[in-house]
């Protein structure tokens, strides 16, 4: 029987692969629809405070819908991961002046700490997603320790290609799920 933690790098691998045989404009549409359909989202538009992650390794960059909400009336904030397994969130108004260069961390000279409770909305990066809300990132283990740290009302939603979602992400014990995955082609609530 394999290993938990070989079947996520098989699957991992395997989403790698799938979204390698897509062309550059095809990623480009879906993620689009992706980024409108976050947009028209009902507890997206109604959250005061929404926390995203910037990561540009990872399939759906969100450096984008984060330009457009920095224009709305809304509270961004991005977290940063210490050596010591530490989280921090802050408060950032500005994508260009607020991080840390090429690393995509706030700068906590320039940005104010936020409280998790704070936090209305949660976009969750993964790799790969099921329709239970199972999710796996890169193995680091970042989010499934700060998604327990957040307010039960605060919606976990993860964004997504439909090539991500699988019949089932192997889960362990400590990995933890979304509530809602938007993709390109609907919006899969948690079952």
């Amino acid at each position: 029987m394999e290993d938990v933690k070989v079947k996520k790098q098989n699957l991992r691998n395997e989403i790698k692969g799938k979204l390698a045989e897509l062309s550059g404009s095809a990623i480009q549409g879906k993620v689009e629809q992706v980024e409108n359909q976050l947009l028209e989202f009902a507890n997206f538009m109604e959250s005061e405070t929404a926390l995203f992650y910037v990561r540009p390794d990872y399939p759906i960059d969100t450096r984008r819908i984060i330009a457009h909400c920095l224009r709305l009336p809304k509270t961004i904030v991005l977290p940063s991961f210490d050596r010591d397994r530490h989280i921090t969130l802050w408060k950032i108004a500005s994508l260009e002046k607020d991080l840390l260069g090429d690393t995509f961390t706030p700068n906590p000279e320039r940005c104010k700490p936020i409280h998790f409770n704070e936090i209305d909305i949660a976009i969750i990066p993964g790799i790969a997603f099921d329709e239970k809300g199972g999710r796996t990132g890169t193995g680091r283990g970042h989010y499934d320790r700060m998604i327990p740290k957040l307010p039960n009302t605060s919606r976990k939603v993860a964004l997504a290609l439909s090539e991500q979602i699988v019949s089932q992400v192997p889960m362990e014990s400590h990995d933890k799920f979304v509530d809602i995955i938007i993709t390109d082609r609907r919006i899969i609530y948690k079952i």
